[in-house]
Formats: C-alpha cells, sequence, structure tokens
C-alpha cells in the first residue's frame, strides 16, 4: 500500500534560477542535482526538517513526456502565476514573512488570520505561488469538512 508521497514536481521557468531561489531565499536544501547524458536535469530541494520529501525543480521541455506545444503551454501557465502547488507549514506565519519578505520574496497576500490559521500567499520567482500557513491547533474539521475537502 502507498504510505507516503515522496516527490511533487514544480514546473519552473530555469532550474538555476529555481535552484537559486529556494535554497537561498527559502533556506532549502538541495537533495539531488543530476544531469543525464542526453542533458535531462533532475533537480530536487526541500525543507531542511523535511528529508522525506523531495520537490523536483522541472522545466517543460519538450521529451519523451511530453511534446513542444505541451512543453509552451506548461511554461505560460507557470509565468501566468495560474498554478499554485501546495501549502508549506510555518511555526509562526508573521515572523517567517517579514524573514522572508527580507530576503526579496514577493508575497501575494500578507499574513491573515483565516478560521484554519494565519495564512501568506508567496510566488516563487517562476510564478508559482504557495500558502504558507501557521495551523490554528485549536482547529478541528467537521465530520462534514472532511468528507468534502479530503482534510
Amino acid at each position: 500500500m502507498i504510505k507516503t508521497l515522496s516527490h511533487a514536481t514544480v514546473w519552473v521557468t530555469n532550474q538555476d534560477e529555481a535552484k537559486r531561489f529556494y535554497t537561498e531565499k527559502l533556506g532549502f536544501e538541495v537533495r539531488i542535482d543530476v544531469s543525464m547524458d542526453n542533458g535531462f536535469r533532475w533537480l530536487t530541494v526541500g525543507p531542511k526538517d523535511q528529508p522525506d520529501l523531495q520537490m523536483i525543480l522541472m522545466e517543460p521541455k519538450p521529451g519523451p513526456m511530453m511534446d513542444a506545444e505541451t512543453a509552451a503551454q506548461i511554461r505560460a501557465l507557470v509565468a501566468k502565476g495560474a498554478l499554485g502547488p501546495g501549502a508549506f507549514h510555518t511555526e509562526d506565519c508573521r515572523a517567517t514573512y517579514a524573514e522572508l519578505k527580507k530576503r526579496g520574496v514577493e508575497f501575494l497576500a500578507p499574513p491573515e488570520d483565516k478560521f484554519y490559521g494565519t495564512e501568506a500567499l508567496l510566488k516563487d520567482n517562476s510564478g508559482n505561488w504557495f500558502s504558507m500557513t501557521q495551523p490554528n491547533p485549536d482547529y478541528k474539521p467537521t465530520p462534514q469538512e472532511k468528507a468534502t475537502t479530503g482534510a
């Protein structure tokens, strides 16, 4: 049976720039950075406190997985900011927001208190947006919320 998600793809417009953003701005660590003989580059990063997750920083390029038209469509969606690959958890959303702003991270929304926690929305250098959330320890999803959201 499936136990965990180990890898998740984040489409980026430039792997070198994305590597610098995720390591220098967000403080992630490089897990793997290998180029194959055919030019394919396998680049993964992840939060230092979550060693079992590898975020694959992948440039959409024509190859065995997609044709040129599909690669161009994905690049356009990323650059447009149409993709929100996930949510990052933090122990202190406001402090992390202030620190990341100092490092030059662009935010689409500042920290705001919501029923599930304090959330800010950040954008990576390719255009992807992420929720950055400090969970509300008192929030317990109702059975209806669990049924409709999978929480």
